[in-house]
């Protein structure tokens, strides 16, 4: 069992088979998803789906090459565009899954605004990296802002650490935004 965020909305999805370039999902009908043509309009506006499955620790996003209708279930192969598995690393240990994304926006960090690009974004948090050298702490609170998810608000060092080109990569945990709905991330929080 998984989960694949198409449409604005997660989907449960049973895996029926997975290769290393694939897999062959089927999700059952909803008020939204009946048929292929409710798939294929979807579709429309992106053929890149976030998936994620829990007992492989497997995520990320892959390609809708096709669909088909099996009684009450909706069959989609899937081609992985950019697909992450390892299950010892931290970072897919987190409670909600994090999208890789690069956005430009801003950070005011101790009366100093410095220009960042996001590395992944979750409705929980974000990592961010800054092209210089910035002293922070854990547990200092910055505001941040970016535009492309139209978010701005007060987030919580939880890391940081100092690159090799003098850059700084910040794990920022959300504490208050302006707008609390983030619209095209997908939850896929962990459900144990």
């Amino acid at each position: 069992m998984g989960f694949m965020f198409i449409g604005g909305a997660e989907h449960e999805m049973q895996v029926q088979n997975l290769s290393i370039t694939g897999m062959l999902a089927s999700i059952d009908t909803s008020l939204s998803v009946h048929d292929e043509r409710d798939v294929f309009l979807l579709v429309k506006q992106s053929s890149l789906v976030d998936i994620y499955i829990e007992k492989l620790n497997l995520a990320g996003e892959a390609e809708i090459v096709r669909v088909e209708m099996d009684g009450q279930h909706i069959l989609i192969g899937l081609e992985f565009k950019q697909i992450s598995y390892d299950a010892d690393n931290l970072l897919y240990k987190r409670k909600a899954y994090r999208k890789s994304m690069a956005a430009p926006g801003q950070a005011l960090i101790d009366k100093s605004v410095y220009e960042f690009m996001t590395r992944n974004v979750s409705v929980d948090g974000v990592m961010i990296r800054i092209p210089e050298y910035v002293d922070v702490q854990v547990g200092m609170l910055i505001e941040f802002k970016f535009d492309k998810l139209h978010l701005h608000g007060e987030a919580k060092v939880a890391w940081f650490e100092h690159d090799d080109n003098e850059g700084t990569i910040l794990g920022l945990e959300y504490q208050h935004m302006e707008k609390g709905d983030i619209k095209g991330i997908p939850e896929f929080y962990h459900r144990a």
